[in-house]
């Protein structure tokens, strides 16, 4: 292969590894069911320095609120955010030493009701990216000056990470929409389950107390009848 066809081979695969460096970021999502009286932990390792965002939402209740306590603990076991008894929130916690950082979704205070929550977790060291020094280094190795000022490095960076910034935003509101839709949707589901209950004991009560009414007024027609006695002996 000519130099010239390996420079031009350089230039091509240079931003395409490039941009497969910088859109690369931990991010999880998940939905679990929590049981009444119960509460599901789970465990992320940080790094000091790294960044963990965590953003949950209630969307399903169990014909009960939207609601759940919430709690990030540190490795030293320390507390350091906590909610009672609320239906979403976002939290961001830097981590101060390397461990696992536990954070927990409460249901204990309900008796009955299970609670189904999402969560969001995104990781991000100190410069917003993954931890790629070292192979930034090598990749700009045996680049002349000329090459390395050519390709203008810097702005292509920024224009990554604005890239990345921008469709790792669209995708948190993507799934943000998706939690609201799914609460949406079991509130709804919710709400016809308790019209129809509500109306079927409203039938049946109707029902009840119509049949009783009927049985009242033939009895006071019907002189041989056991509740026509009844009635004579409570009218002397």
């Amino acid at each position: 292969m000519s130099k010239l066809s390996l420079s031009l081979h350089r230039y091509i695969l240079f931003p395409v590894l490039l941009i497969s460096q910088f859109v690369s970021c931990i991010e999880r999502e998940m939905t679990t069911t929590v049981e009444p009286g119960s509460k599901d932990c789970f465990y992320q390792f940080l790094k000091t320095g790294e960044t963990l965002d965590i953003e949950y939402q209630v969307i399903d209740g169990g014909h009960g609120d939207l609601d759940i306590s919430f709690e990030i603990a540190e490795p030293n076991g320390r507390v350091a955010y906590a909610d009672f008894k609320k239906s979403d929130n976002i939290h961001r916690h830097k981590a101060s030493t390397d461990g696992d950082y536990r954070f927990c979704f409460d249901n204990t205070f309900s008796s009955f009701n299970r609670k189904t929550v999402f969560f969001e977790i995104i990781i991000e060291s100190e410069d917003g990216n993954s931890d790629n020094d070292d192979w930034n280094n090598d990749i700009f190795e045996g680049l002349s000056p000329e090459e390395y000022y050519d390709m203008k490095v810097e702005d292509i960076q920024n224009a990554i990470n604005r890239v990345r910034t921008y469709l790792s935003k669209a995708r948190q509101t993507q799934d943000i929409l998706k939690s609201f839709e799914a609460r949406d949707r079991n509130i709804a589901e919710e709400n016809y389950f308790r019209v129809n209950a509500w109306s079927i004991c409203q039938i049946l009560l109707m029902l009840g107390v119509g049949s009783v009414q009927v049985f009242m007024v033939r009895s006071l027609f019907e002189t041989d009848s056991k509740v026509n006695t009844i009635w004579k002996k409570l009218s002397l």
